[in-house]
């Protein structure tokens, strides 16, 4: 199983530790590609804060991030389950995971990224502020910039397992599966549901939506389920106890649609 999540805008700071090695990171394969978009950003941050405010969309509280930015190179990195902080990743909870699900987590997951394109949680990476929807100088927007080295890379990264897509809407546009990889994928919308004057209606809602996919994540994890397809993890997630809605694709190289339906967070 291969699980896509979408990183978080905050981020912990870096600590202290070795700085980042490009060349360690996990998909070797994007090693270019990362170290074409991590010069262009430094380069960018370094040389005129006005303009790199601009390109970044920092409002005047984050103008810190752009100094930030500029020393990457020589930063202190740590893993990047512990860089990437929010709602998601507090219901997500790797650090409170046993040792068995947390090898689950180092295996199966991959947070997509405008600056890494996609890192693994044990990847080692410091603290950044560059999110998919950036147009670089140079390089132009990040999530068509990516296309080209995640379509090479990732294909093989899913292997012949279920793919469960979490991201959002941004960061899906660097990578979608296709053909038959993209029958073995499950894009996953919570919904939450009211009763309004004794009629249910059904809205999308980011808390919830971030809270519950990572809850999703960690009931998988922490069960040792691995489903083989969509079909398996509908039924696997039935039985951790959560409410799902799910529609076949109608045709071939489709993804499958998986609804989970939440009444509170």
């Amino acid at each position: 199983m291969l699980v896509l999540l979408p990183p978080s805008e905050g981020k912990a700071a870096g600590g202290k530790g070795a700085p980042l090695d490009t060349g360690a990171l996990s998909l070797p394969g994007l090693t270019a590609a990362r170290e074409e978009v991590l010069g262009e950003l430094v380069e960018l941050c370094a040389a005129d804060e006005t303009k790199a405010q601009e390109v970044l969309g920092l409002s005047e509280g984050l103008k810190g991030e752009i100094a930030k930015n500029a020393g990457l190179r020589s930063a202190p990195a740590r893993p990047a389950g512990e860089i990437y902080t929010g709602v998601l990743y507090d219901a997500l909870g790797l650090a409170s995971l046993d040792a068995a699900a947390r090898k689950r987590a180092e295996r199966s997951l991959l947070v997509f990224s405008g600056l890494w394109g996609a890192v693994r949680v044990g990847d080692r990476i410091p603290s950044y502020r560059c999110s998919m929807g950036v147009k670089l100088p140079g390089l132009g927007a990040l999530g068509a910039y990516w296309r080209a080295p995640m379509a090479e890379v990732l294909p093989a990264a899913a292997g012949d397992g279920l793919v469960l897509d979490l991201r959002s809407a941004a960061y899906a546009t660097a990578w979608k599966p296709k053909g038959e990889l993209a029958g073995r994928t499950a894009t996953v919308r919570v919904l939450q549901s009211k009763i309004v004057a004794g009629v249910e209606k059904r809205t999308v809602v980011s808390h919830f939506n971030k809270a519950t996919k990572g809850r999703l994540v960690r009931d998988l994890l922490s069960s040792g389920r691995a489903p083989d397809g969509p079909a398996e993890l509908v039924e696997a997630l039935r039985e951790l106890g959560h409410a799902v809605e799910a529609q076949a694709p109608a045709k071939g190289g489709k993804a499958w649609a998986v609804d989970v339906i939440v009444t509170e967070v």
